[in-house]
Order: C-alpha cells, then sequence, then structure tokens
C-alpha cells in the first residue's frame, strides 16, 4: 500500500532561494560521468535555487570532512547535498564524515527517504544509511549515489522542504534561527 505525503505550498509567500553546494562521492566518477549529480544541479536549478559551489571527492573520510569544514564555514553556502558514499561496503564512509561535523542530526530525513524509497525498491532501502543534520547554520544532506535515490531525496523531501512556501514548516524559515544559543 502506497503512502502519500502531503505537501502544500503557500503562494501568499515570496520564494527564498538558498545557495546549495553539491558534493558527489565517489572513486570512480568524473564530471563528464556524475550522473547523479548531474540530476541533482538540474533539479536545484529548476527549483529555483543557487548551485554555489560542486565538486567530486574520493571516497575518504578525511576529504569528505575536510570539504563539508569549507562548506559550512562559508557565508555563502546555506546547504550542503550529497550523493554517493552511504552504503555498507569498506569505501563508505559519507555518513561517518557528515556525522563527525552535525552538531544536531536531523533524525527524521532517514526516516522519510526510507519510507519514499521503500515504495519504489522495496526492503533494498536497507542498504543505503542517508542521512541529515546542522553544523553552525548549515544544513548537511547525504544521499545516496544512484539517480533514482538522488529523484527520491530532492523530489520527495528537499524540494519540498528547501522552499519557504511549504505548509506547515519548511526548513528555511528557520534557518535564522539555526545558530540561537
Amino acid at each position: 500500500m502506497a503512502t502519500t505525503i502531503p505537501h502544500r505550498l503557500d503562494d501568499t509567500r515570496a520564494f527564498v532561494p538558498v545557495r546549495i553546494a553539491l558534493m558527489t562521492v565517489s572513486d570512480t566518477r568524473e564530471a563528464s560521468d556524475d550522473t547523479s549529480g548531474d540530476t541533482l544541479a538540474a533539479r536545484i536549478a529548476e527549483a529555483g535555487h543557487v548551485l554555489a559551489a560542486r565538486t567530486i571527492v574520493r571516497d575518504d573520510q578525511v576529504r569528505i570532512t575536510a570539504q563539508l569544514r569549507t562548506w559550512i564555514d562559508d557565508p555563502q553556502i546555506d546547504v550542503v547535498v550529497s550523493t554517493g558514499g552511504t552504503g555498507l561496503t569498506g569505501r563508505d564512509v559519507t555518513v561517518e564524515a557528515f556525522r563527525s561535523v552535525f552538531e544536531k542530526e536531523i533524525d527524521g530525513f532517514s526516516v522519510v527517504f526510507h519510507q519514499i524509497s521503500c515504495e519504489k525498491i522495496g526492503t533494498s532501502t536497507l542498504q543505503s544509511r542517508a542521512c541529515a543534520g546542522v553544523a553552525k547554520g548549515t544544513y548537511l544532506f547525504a544521499l545516496p549515489g544512484s539517480p533514482g535515490a538522488v529523484k527520491d531525496g530532492w523530489d520527495g523531501i528537499l524540494k519540498w522542504q528547501l522552499d519557504i512556501r511549504h505548509r506547515p514548516c519548511n526548513f528555511v524559515e528557520i534557518m535564522p534561527r539555526l545558530m540561537e544559543k
């Protein structure tokens, strides 16, 4: 039985673009064949957001963490979305890198991602460790590396939560409060 997740936009509010950095984590991808990164970049642009930065980082926890810290410290980046390295193999270390910089984890992101993914690929969704969190006022989202998973994560969650018009609430409207003490 399919679950429908409701989405409602308040058209009386003006859209607010956010600045998104895109990281592909892979030992084998290059710019010419980064299909998941291209899929995500296209969706970011279609939604009206700004692609503030884009890179490919090897499956290395130190390198991934260093790139995350650079973008977290950049005031021109509001959100980081990665694709790849969320599986179970020995080289899959994206989740460990992300969690090493999280100040707060957004547990529900993984839950909703798996709910959406399960409708399409069944229990195979268990092999993904999609995660999300916040660090120094920057949202961080780690998606699996397949174009289908990128579509699930963006179309089913991020497209809506990164739109200030989404009701009843969204990530954008609380961005100014992320650094509150």
